[in-house]
């Protein structure tokens, strides 16, 4: 592995941190498979129970390398073969989304494009006071990817979506927090403290209850009520086999704080 997305795992909170600070984290083919890998496996390891998104350096991520497009990096292949590509590039983005474990964004400085996007994806957004945000397509003539206009519309409504993506206007921390934007907005030196403190709350809790809430957010997206209730009345169900359950009842009598263990 490449020291492009940087990993580093401790106490269930596993950070990937896209390092290529040289092109803000523009995003690579490489640094996507990579991405799309280390997201894959934490999704299905026992010992993650929380994803760290962040880039190296002065920014998040300025989304795709327009320098290397300008040089014709991705070019010479059919249309069909480009958009197949990218389709499968984009994955990244749905894996942020869906996998049950909790995401978490950590953005300082520019998030645009399909960094804004990723960023979108995160279940959470804890952002520095340095962020700037913008869906910047429209100043590359480009209409957008990585799902951003999905969870744009979700997040400000469609109006606020469009005016977003057609006139690209670029977001200062305050305005995109006033959107709705961030989770929580900090200042810059309290940023990784902030979002460690966010992480580790997650890992410490029920973790398996909060995964089973995801996927029942996950669905209210798409489904219908019956079929969201019917996913309730089963996931509430199991959840309350589990000793994590069983403990908060009994802390709960007991007048303290629960201990989670995961299961």
């Amino acid at each position: 592995m490449s020291d492009i997305l940087l990993q580093n795992l401790e106490a269930g909170v596993l950070t990937l941190t896209m390092n290529r600070p040289d092109r803000l984290n523009a995003l690579s083919p490489e640094l996507l498979a990579e991405l799309y890998e280390a997201i894959s496996n934490a999704a299905v390891d026992p010992e993650i129970a929380v994803i760290v998104l962040t880039g190296a350096g002065r920014g998040f991520c300025a989304g795709g390398d327009v320098k290397r497009m300008a040089e014709g990096g991705f070019g010479g292949n059919s249309f069909e073969a480009r958009a197949s590509s990218l389709r499968q590039r984009m994955e990244v983005a749905r894996l942020l989304h869906e996998t049950s474990k909790p995401t978490i964004a950590m953005i300082r400085g520019p998030a645009a494009g399909a960094g804004l996007s990723l960023a979108l994806a995160c279940d959470f957004r804890v952002a520095s006071d340095t962020a700037r945000l913008t869906t910047a397509f429209a100043k590359v003539g480009l209409s957008g990817d990585f799902g951003g206009s999905w969870f744009l519309t979700r997040l400000v409504g469609s109006a606020k979506a469009r005016e977003l993506y057609l006139t690209s206007p670029v977001l200062p921390a305050e305005e995109a927090n006033r959107l709705g934007l961030f989770t929580r907005l900090v200042a810059d030196a309290d940023l990784e403290a902030e979002t460690l403190s966010l992480a580790r709350s997650l890992a410490d809790g029920p973790t398996v209850t909060l995964q089973y809430m995801k996927q029942n957010l996950n669905l209210a997206e798409l489904g219908t009520l019956a079929q969201v209730m019917d996913a309730e009345a089963l996931r509430h169900t199991r959840c309350a086999d589990t000793d994590d359950h069983k403990e908060a009842a009994t802390a709960f009598v007991e007048k303290r704080a629960p201990v989670f263990k995961g299961r």
